[in-house]
């Protein structure tokens, strides 16, 4: 008997082979990657569409959340065992300043930041966490860059599960690790970097049965879609020319490209975005794979001002080479004077994002500029994280001490020091 109500199964992405819910699985036997499938044609798409109409605005309940509403396409768990708090339902600005920047006329940006822990996490982390319960876990564990310990610690002291974290040693933004600590994770730095904790991180789980919450747990890619179902609802289901996202363990993008061919698939939308995935240039496996047509090869050593993305070996490359092969799209890498630049703008048009997020600006400016993007075409870009996730990027950049990093304060906005007297402040205004 399944744990779940309705007919779904994990099947492999290279082989194909299936494999029931019944237990506890986060890859094939062959090696390859899941996606959690259902059978899209017992799904009546007008039908599905009026019911996410119906739910919207809802004041309290578990499809009040933004991800949970979308819940036929999510994870049909029962309300029981759903661990939510209300994710989702996130923001989608006008880009303003950060627009005329990038040169469109219509772009608007998602801030993901919005969610609980402030970044996107939270809608694959509702859905992972939920799964755990389900499958009556107590314990979980993942590694990361900083943003996915923040939420999952989050998610299991609401629920009273113990959450074991694995963090590069001296390699996290400090307004990342700080959330860990206050959530009650139990965090281990360990040497090397997060690949290396990726390793570790599934070893242990798979030895002392702790339930893994990377995005290598089909589930999280499942919450994650609910992104691009919002954005969409918000437009009225108008389908824009382009999505752009940062691009670094790549569930994100892997996860908005599946929901759109699932809505496709459906007929709820009829129009094919492209999507194009944002890397930084010094960890830029999939761009590089991308740009010279060669095999996946692993950046050994990754290194960007960009944290959250700081990643030589993504887990989901082939779920997101999948999509963006399906949309037409792309995959750009952008430099680190160009991501807090790009960081700048955001920050001004006040918005505001980490550093990983403004990826999806300086992307979309690249592009623009390289006659890839035109300038009158509707673009959304994806707001991954918090600008309060990483509160020393923003003021050194603004201070001008980021040289050694090869990163000058091109928009700095420095603090200025005055005396404490009228005539003082009336000099400098």
């Amino acid at each position: 008997m399944s744990l779940f109500k309705t007919k779904s199964w994990l099947e492999c992405l290279q082989c194909h082979r299936k494999y029931d819910l019944d237990s506890v699985r986060y890859s094939c036997d062959c090696g390859g990657l899941l996606d959690l499938t259902r059978d899209l044609g017992k799904i009546d798409g007008k039908k599905l569409l009026k019911t996410w109409e119906k739910r919207w605005g809802m004041k309290s309940g578990v499809e009040s959340s933004g991800v949970w509403r979308y819940r036929e396409l999510i994870l049909d768990a029962p309300d029981d065992k759903i661990i939510t708090k209300q994710e989702g339902n996130t923001r989608l600005y006008p880009a303003g300043k950060a627009g005329e920047y990038a040169g469109l006329k219509n772009f608007l940006l998602k801030h993901e930041g919005e969610n609980p822990s402030g970044s996107f996490k939270d809608r694959g982390m509702t859905c992972g966490i939920t799964a755990a319960n389900v499958y009556g876990a107590k314990c979980v564990a993942c590694a990361s860059t900083g943003n996915t310990s923040a939420s999952m610690a989050a998610y299991a002291a609401k629920c009273g599960f113990r959450s074991i974290i694995f963090i590069p040693s001296g390699k996290i933004a400090y307004g990342k690790l700080a959330q860990a600590l206050a959530y009650g994770g139990l965090t281990l730095q360990i040497d090397g970097n997060f690949d290396d904790a990726m390793t570790l991180v599934q070893e242990i789980c798979e030895k002392l049965d702790i339930y893994l919450l990377n995005s290598i747990n089909p589930f999280r890619i499942e919450g994650q879609k609910a992104i691009c179902f919002e954005i969409l609802q918000q437009l009225d289901w108008k389908v824009p020319d382009w999505f752009v996202i940062p691009g670094g363990n790549l569930g994100n993008s892997s996860a908005l490209s599946k929901g759109l061919m699932e809505l496709h698939e459906l007929g709820i939308i009829k129009k094919i975005p492209r999507i194009a995935v944002i890397q930084a240039s010094g960890a830029n496996p999939l761009y590089k794979m991308w740009k010279f047509n060669t095999p996946f090869k692993a950046v050994k050593d990754p290194e960007t001002i960009a944290t959250a993305i700081k990643i030589g070996n993504p887990v989901s490359w082939e779920k997101s080479l999948r999509g963006i092969r399906w949309s037409n799209g792309v995959v750009e890498e952008v430099t680190e004077q160009e991501i807090m630049d790009a960081k700048a703008m955001v920050d001004a048009a006040g918005i505001g994002a980490e550093p990983a997020s403004c990826c999806s600006v300086a992307g979309a400016k690249k592009l623009v500029d390289a006659g890839i993007i035109s300038s009158d075409e509707s673009v959304v870009g994806i707001l991954t994280g918090n600008v309060l996730k990483d509160p020393d990027a923003v003021i050194n950049y603004h201070m001008d001490n980021l040289k050694d990093k090869g990163i000058h304060g091109t928009f700095a906005n420095r603090p200025i020091s005055v005396k404490a007297t009228l005539e003082a402040v009336k000099a400098v205004l």
